[in-house]
């Protein structure tokens, strides 16, 4: 397995001493946390216990546990654990400041009413969330609502893991629709629920894994009871194992042709979750399970204890995920779906090496990674993945949120394309008409004028984008076509909760209808193509079209007001407009097409 590293200087810089930490390996014995979930059970009841790392040989480090030099899989005989890919030790001493990493004790401390941290696991920080209830104050309301018949409906069978507030079994059922079948159960421990934000977390767990049903590459639930001691979640039994005890199996890392079909799934099952308004938050290899052995077996999306239901223009800003999958928005606490986005970037980048883009001996220096370092394509076994590959990984993995590709985008590049290629509908594209059809006239004639200087590759998204309205036989579609390709692809839960807020958005196209043409001018993102290498010619032919057909005088005033700044950004704008003719340059017109943020211009009017 090749070792590669990423280029971040900075985490050098950590507290704990990573430079010293490189010349002196430590030589304490692996733990390994008797808390964790068997590959079998169906998702994570908590990550608890702490793991201390270890080092394989080579300057870089491997995700994977001691074994042999190479990274490869566990001896015989010694179980894995689903938290050996994020290994952390935790500090008896605050991290040092300045650090992204400061906010994470007070929001355990907040989330459990205890500063002890869960294994490699970020947990959310809610400002609202309370602690332990002193004595003498009202107690925590425990009830939830579910079913108090679980012992007459299942009978429990053998535990296959354990974890901070419970553990899972499984269980044969004992009646209704799936009577005789062996299912997982999901036990968590009332009495381990101290803080409202912790009893909200099982009460929003339900309703997501109620909510999502349909994708076959989701974990099936079946039933939540409860009774005066513990919350019963039935789902599906997986067992196949994790996709890292698979990665293990070959080896440390997969082969090219067969990560593909790996990716596929992840990014199938996660433009479903986006389109439902679900952000799964926590993913990682751990959290896919394969349904049985067979070595073609499909793969299910398990544990959204810590996922969130997220509207299309929503930011969420609490911290969750696990370390080394963190996103660097998520760090910034500002997010939306594309946090998961980066999730399968570094997945998919470990799948094809063996080795975590980002890397540091402690928390702090793993989100100085995240923030600050580019992940390695340079160190074998790089040299022989394709460029298709490395630039899918690129795209996902970058620190701009806005650049990144959509899963269901991301479905649809070269490196998983084939002759079975599948097209799925994109939240993203609804965002974009929305802001379209709310734009200036000045702003959809630049962005026309960018659609037109699209390439055949870059269209091929759009044409099979469209094609799912199913346009009439003028080659027009209308918000009809909108809403029903929403309602086709929606549970009965989003139909009713998502849809209409989703279809709010689009009023404004009810009185009109949009070509190809348009439509493509509408669905495209200039900060996605500036990503792309051939952005610099893209961007001069499309300033030619511009010229040609959307290019107008303009003062400082107006362009101010095209943008919604105040009079004290006209020093932003002025520099954007040619003194020869008063019209947009080059650098305006593209300047224009992103506009100018908040933080930028720190002068927008409210």
């Amino acid at each position: 397995m090749g070792q590669c590293h990423g280029k971040n200087i900075s985490v050098a810089e950590d507290a704990d001493g990573v430079e010293d930490d490189r010349r002196h390996r430590r030589k304490s014995t692996p733990t390994r946390p008797s808390n964790g979930l068997s590959s079998t059970a169906t998702a994570t009841v908590a990550h608890g216990g702490a793991t201390p790392v270890h080092h394989s040989s080579g300057f870089w480090p491997s995700p994977y546990p001691p074994g042999s030099a190479s990274g490869s899989p566990l001896p015989p005989g010694i179980a894995p654990s689903p938290a050996r890919s994020t290994p952390h030790r935790f500090f008896r001493r605050p991290f040092p400041p300045p650090s992204p990493a400061k906010h994470i004790k007070a929001s355990l401390a907040k989330r459990f009413g205890t500063a002890k941290q869960k294994e490699g696991t970020l947990v959310k920080e809610d400002a609202g969330a309370v602690g332990t209830v002193p004595e003498g104050e009202r107690p925590l309301d425990k009830n939830f609502g579910y079913g108090k018949n679980f012992g007459a409906k299942y009978e429990l069978g053998k535990e296959v893991g354990r974890g901070h507030f419970g553990h899972t079994c499984t269980a044969k059922v004992k009646k209704g629709d799936i009577k005789g079948h062996i299912v997982a159960v999901k036990i968590i421990s009332k009495a381990k629920m101290t803080t409202t934000v912790a009893i909200e977390d099982v009460r929003r767990e339900v309703k997501i894994l109620k909510a999502l049903s349909g994708h076959k590459n989701l974990v099936k639930f079946y039933d939540a009871c409860e009774d005066a001691l513990n919350v019963y979640i039935v789902m599906e039994l997986c067992e196949g194992g994790e996709l890292l005890d698979r990665i293990l199996s070959r080896g440390g890392r997969y082969m090219e042709e067969d990560a593909k079909g790996i990716v596929s799934q992840i990014l199938s099952v996660v433009a479903f979750c986006h389109l439902q308004g679900v952000v799964h938050r926590d993913l990682k290899p751990e959290n896919f399970l394969f349904t049985t052995r067979d070595e073609n077996a499909p793969m299910k999306l398990i544990d959204f204890g810590l996922s969130d239901f997220i509207r299309p223009d929503e930011r969420l800003n609490d911290i969750v995920g696990s370390a080394y999958y963190v996103s660097p928005e998520v760090l910034h606490r500002s997010y939306s779906t594309e946090a998961d986005i980066w999730s399968i970037g570094v997945i998919t980048y470990i799948l094809l090496c063996g080795s975590r883009p980002f890397w540091a001996r402690t928390e702090s220096g793993i989100f100085r990674s995240v923030l600050r370092a580019d992940p390695n394509f340079d160190d074998s076994p790089w040299p022989t993945v394709s460029l298709e590959a490395k630039d899918f990984v690129k795209r996902l993995l970058n620190k701009d949120y806005r650049k990144r590709m959509t899963a269901a985008q991301a479905l649809t590049h070269p490196w998983l394309r084939d002759g079975n290629w599948q097209t799925l509908p994109d939240i993203l594209i609804f965002k974009l008409v929305k802001a379209y059809i709310r734009a200036t006239p000045l702003k959809r004639a630049a962005l026309k004028a960018l659609s037109k200087a699209l390439t055949e590759e870059g269209l091929l998204y759009l044409k099979s984008q469209f094609k799912l309205l199913e346009p009439s036989k003028d080659g027009r579609v209308s918000v009809e076509n909108f809403k029903m390709v929403l309602l086709r692809n929606a549970t009965e839960a989003m139909k009713e909760s998502k849809v209409p807020d989703i279809m709010n958005m689009l009023e404004p196209l009810s009185n009109r209808r949009m070509d190809f043409e348009e439509f493509c001018a509408a669905a495209i993102s200039p900060y996605q193509l500036e990503a792309l290498e051939g952005w610099e010619q893209m961007a001069v032919t499309a300033f030619e079209y511009f010229e040609q057909e959307g290019n107008k005088v303009i003062t400082v005033e107006e362009l101010a007001q095209e943008m919604n700044l105040a009079s004290s950004a006209y020093s932003i704008v002025q520099e954007w407009i040619r003194p020869s003719d008063g019209k947009l340059s080059f650098v305006g017109y593209t300047k224009f097409l992103h506009g100018v943020t908040v933080r930028g211009s720190n002068v927008r009017r409210q």
